[in-house]
């Protein structure tokens, strides 16, 4: 099914914070850390010298590794361009997964900060220390999970995924729906928009064979940088439709245009899990995370802050930890 993809190049074999820390807030002789502060983009290194270790009573700021609870920051990639999983208000970065993120903060006593950067860049960032996790509607694959190119090359030695979302394919067309699409196989003879390094470009690459392979005409498409651009093609009449997770097409309907732009088909048969990417030596990490989200999950924040941006339907029971396939 579903989502988003692959950054970088350099080095790094230290976790640096390039991002503000976290002020400490003195209650009782202890340090709280909380919320998910200012989620900005191009955030400040801290300045050099050595800082304390903060001291947190969140329930889980213990399972963390050493140095997260040392900066007090967990760095998050992400690609804010995808209302109302993750984009941008003004400066801030806002929608489901900082909402999401906000929760499991309390829970960990840490800020998430929030970098926006190109979607099929996130995931080579994280070995080099520039980010901790990759939040950014990711769908948990198998090829991800193992580095592996669209080609099924080695390209890296893969993450880990802590499932927290699950969503389906959306078709996002016209207003109106003049090509009449009702599912995949609808759209052999068409042309596609979609955004370059998703697994919607991967899933267009698929639904072309198979067109070939049903023997009808053949199915072509255009990958852009952003799906901004590729909502722009379609509204323009340049392609019959964007894929897309069915969250984010559904709210794209309901909100350009003031919902007179574009309608949204969606195809549950193909339902998959959005994940929270971590670099697959940082175990504990992982670990916290997914402890974490069990809780946010049992206490009802997690319901919650789906529920806020209608998007209750794509709730999971419990957290995962590479369930994609």
């Amino acid at each position: 099914m579903t989502a988003r993809s692959t950054r970088c190049t350099t080095v790094a074999k230290t976790r640096t914070s390039r991002l503000a820390a976290v002020a400490a807030i003195a209650v009782a002789g202890s340090m709280l850390l909380t919320a998910c502060g200012d989620q900005t983009e191009g955030a400040k290194k801290p300045e050099g010298g050595a800082s304390k270790a903060p001291v947190s009573t969140a329930p889980l700021f213990s399972k963390l590794p050493a140095d997260i609870q040392k900066a007090g920051v967990i760095k998050v990639g992400t690609d804010a361009t995808y209302a109302p999983m993750e984009f941008k208000k003004g400066k801030d970065i806002v929608g489901v997964d900082p909402d999401i993120a906000a929760a499991l903060s309390k829970q960990l006593g840490v800020e998430f900060v929030f970098e926006s950067g190109t979607f099929d860049t996130l995931l080579t960032a994280l070995p080099t220390g520039r980010t901790d996790i990759v939040m950014s509607s990711m769908t948990d694959t198998k090829a991800r999970q193992e580095g592996l190119d669209d080609k099924g090359k080695k390209t890296g030695t893969g993450v880990d995924f802590v499932d927290y979302f699950s969503a389906s394919t959306g078709i996002l067309v016209k207003k109106g729906n003049p090509e009449n699409i009702k599912s995949l196989d609808d759209l052999c003879g068409k042309k596609l928009a979609v955004q370059r390094g998703t697994t919607y470009e991967q899933a267009a690459k698929d639904q072309a064979a198979k067109c070939e392979k049903d023997g009808k005409p053949k199915l072509t498409f255009e990958s852009f940088p952003t799906d901004a651009e590729a909502q722009t093609r379609v509204k323009a009449g340049g392609a019959v439709a964007d894929l897309n997770d069915s969250p984010v097409a559904a709210y794209i309907a309901q909100t350009a245009g003031g919902g007179k732009d574009f309608d949204a088909v969606a195809n549950k048969s193909d339902a998959g899990y959005f994940g929270i990417a971590v670099d697959k030596k940082d175990t504990q990490l992982r670990d916290a995370l997914k402890e974490a989200l069990d809780a946010i999950i049992k206490d009802g924040t997690y319901k919650a802050a789906l529920d806020k941006w209608n998007a209750g339907s794509g709730a999971i029971p419990a957290a995962k930890i590479n369930g994609g396939s």
